[in-house]
């Protein structure tokens, strides 16, 4: 007896010794900021006298929360990332989808080439990314605007367009990206179900749609639970594109509004009242999602 409880004690004293890194990290990069940031959404900053005397923070209350909600610029930025996410989900997901549904076939060829290929762009940085996407997409030295207009087409990839633009970049990024994760769920996948299938008269695209896919299920949940909190997060693409773009404004999503709130006004109390709201939207559509992947 005392020797279980002996055994159970050192197993106990294992578990804190392994995890206590993780929630020491956890508790460094992402408790803290979030503390920090929501004590700051409780204060402004306030001249004192004539405006001589400096400036001092005081206590507002929810004041910077309901001066960020009524300002039209936070509020426009959500429908921006409404359309974004309507156009990035779909096309990246189901584009990642369908190239892990191909490799994982047997009719494809040269399997570690393509996943190698088609991870890479998600090795750059968003930053270099939409750098070398805004030289590919401004006119007079872009090949791409010049093979266009030279077939008839003038598509302004910076002015009216450049939410697809965007959504672009983004997609180039992470396709291969989520592809590895789907190719490695469907590499799980017993080859006696598939066999059993194919001999019972199912098709390649049969199988691939009602046996694969639905055996993924929770990589794809997991997959478009980070993809929503992504989006809500759009931050590098249009900053990088905002200096030539007639369509990117300084406030042009959220993250961008808190950003430019921050170190455009250095009013860093409605900065992060922004930044506590658009972290709590996260967690609500998280759970939402989970819930629902749960059910399914």
């Amino acid at each position: 007896m005392t020797t279980t409880l002996a055994g159970r004690e050192r197993g106990r004293w294992a578990i804190v010794l392994f995890t206590a890194p993780f929630f020491v990290l956890f508790a460094a990069v992402v408790v803290a900021p979030l503390g920090y940031a929501l004590w700051l959404s409780l204060f402004r900053e306030q001249s004192s006298g004539l405006g001589f005397g400096g400036a001092q923070s005081v206590f507002s209350g929810l004041e910077n929360y309901l001066s960020t909600l009524a300002d039209p610029a936070f509020r426009d930025g959500f429908w921006v990332i409404a359309a974004y996410a309507a156009l990035y989900i779909p096309l990246m997901l189901g584009g990642a989808l369908a190239l892990a549904l191909l490799l994982d076939s047997g009719a494809a060829q040269l399997r570690r080439f393509f996943q190698l290929a088609l991870f890479m762009p998600h090795v750059v940085p968003g930053v270099i990314a939409g750098l070398i996407w805004l030289y590919l997409y401004l006119p007079g030295i872009s090949p791409i605007v010049a093979a266009l207009a030279d077939g008839g087409i003038h598509w302004d990839f910076l002015g009216d367009r450049v939410l697809s633009s965007v959504v672009n970049v983004a997609v180039w990024e992470w396709t291969g990206y989520n592809m590895v994760i789907y190719f490695a769920a469907l590499q799980a996948i017993p080859r006696e179900v598939l066999e059993a299938a194919t001999m019972d008269g199912a098709g390649p695209v049969r199988v691939a749609l009602r046996i694969k896919v639905p055996l993924i299920r929770g990589a794809v949940i997991t997959t478009l639970l980070f993809t929503i909190i992504g989006s809500l997060q759009l931050f590098n693409e249009p900053v990088v594109m905002d200096s030539v773009s007639d369509g990117i404004v300084s406030t042009w999503t959220p993250n961008m509004y808190a950003y430019a709130e921050a170190f455009g006004k250095n009013d860093y109390g409605q900065a992060a009242a922004a930044s506590i709201m658009l972290a709590a939207l996260a967690a609500v559509l998280s759970y939402f999602v989970t819930r629902w992947g749960n059910k399914k």
